[in-house]
């Protein structure tokens, strides 16, 4: 990072998040069962359903509010906009999470506001006064004390830093200018910049922290209003882990949806819905891989739904479908309805492909 911004280059992250894939896979869902195109950048910002979730907390599965911790704060706040969303995504850390409590008691009216200057009520007041954003330290040093936004962008540098040296410049540097350009007070302009100073050693980039609020906003109204798709895409993309998928499954009984047990006759790889209930994908079966799957379902497609164990072992290919494989299914209640008890199934699966094994031959 650092040799190659000396070199005159821009580093820059580009962050791969699993949520946006849960997010498509929904809208897909909703597109299929419903008719609906769901356009996720021009989603109404005031949704009832979708702030509910997050006033009572219930934000099992939303990007960045599923914490304990953080869910406590949200029953206490009660957000209503996506601003108080933003905030909590910045102060839900070490160091600005003690200013919580102080940013709720302002909101619900407890304690009043306070700006060291009324020219910062502006930049401060979606925050309560409170310097939560990198963005809000550049903003007061342009509009207060006249600084560039390249000048402003290299205090913000030096106070994340703590350079004292380059500190002691910028602070000289802000009170001039605060005189020349705002006719701020020595005494006001300097503890302005002590707050500044206080908070911007732990201050969060506001974009960042607006762009994860909006995919967990866009997830809470999902989940608001499209319960079992959203549900059913999130266990999707935790199929490989069973910790997690158990989560999720308490999640969905809280919220009384049904789930169906896989079935080698109806159940696709993924999590998919049947008339509003969700139907468990035959790739959250443990020790069945993927590809096995994917012939299961080529096969089922190409002919008709298996009518026994045999059935299904004689005309899947030799080979693709081994012993271990077949008794997961059996033991995982995917083969229920192949008309036998579980234990028979397992039991039987040896069987079944010493007889399509032979059949092939």
């Amino acid at each position: 990072m650092k040799s190659v911004e000396k070199a005159g280059l821009l580093k820059m992250d580009f962050l791969g998040l699993r949520t946006l894939s849960v997010l498509q896979e929904c809208v897909d869902l909703v597109q299929r069962h419903h008719g609906v195109t769901i356009d996720l950048q021009r989603l109404p910002e005031d949704d009832a359903r979708a702030f509910k979730l997050f006033q009572d907390a219930e934000t099992v599965a939303i990007f960045q509010f599923e914490s304990a911790g953080m869910r406590d704060y949200l029953k206490r706040l009660k957000p209503t906009v996506l601003e108080d969303l933003t905030a909590m995504n910045a102060l839900y850390r070490p160091g600005p999470i003690e200013n919580i409590p102080y940013f709720i008691d302002c909101k619900h009216g407890r304690q009043k506001v306070k700006y060291d200057h009324a020219r910062l009520e502006p930049i401060l007041s979606g925050t309560y006064g409170v310097f939560i954003y990198q963005e809000q330290v550049m903003a007061a040093a342009h509009d207060l004390a006249g600084f560039s936004m390249s000048q402003a962008d290299e205090l913000r540098r030096a106070m994340g830093k703590k350079n004292v040296e380059e500190m002691a410049k910028k602070r000289s540097q802000f009170i001039e200018g605060c005189a020349k350009t705002s006719k701020i007070t020595e005494r006001v302009a300097d503890k302005v910049f002590t707050t500044m100073e206080k908070f911007a050693g732990y201050g969060f980039n506001k974009s960042h922290s607006a762009a994860y609020a909006l995919v967990a906003y866009q997830c809470a109204w999902l989940k608001g209003n499209y319960p079992a798709e959203f549900m059913a895409a999130t266990m999707t993309s935790e199929m490989s882990d069973s910790g997690r998928i158990l989560t999720l499954v308490e999640e969905c009984r809280r919220m009384k949806l049904e789930l169906l047990p896989p079935d080698v006759n109806r159940s696709d790889w993924k999590f998919t819905l049947e008339d509003g209930k969700i139907r468990v994908g035959l790739g959250a079966v443990r020790n069945v891989g993927q590809g096995a799957v994917e012939l299961i379902l080529k096969v089922r497609r190409e002919g008709s739904v298996f009518q026994d164990l045999f059935d299904l072992a004689g005309r899947v290919p030799s080979g693709s479908l081994n012993r271990r494989v077949l008794e997961s299914l059996a033991a995982a209640g995917a083969c229920d309805a192949l008309g036998a008890a579980r234990a028979r199934l397992h039991a039987g699966s040896a069987l079944a492909l010493e007889y399509a094994a032979a059949a092939q031959r």
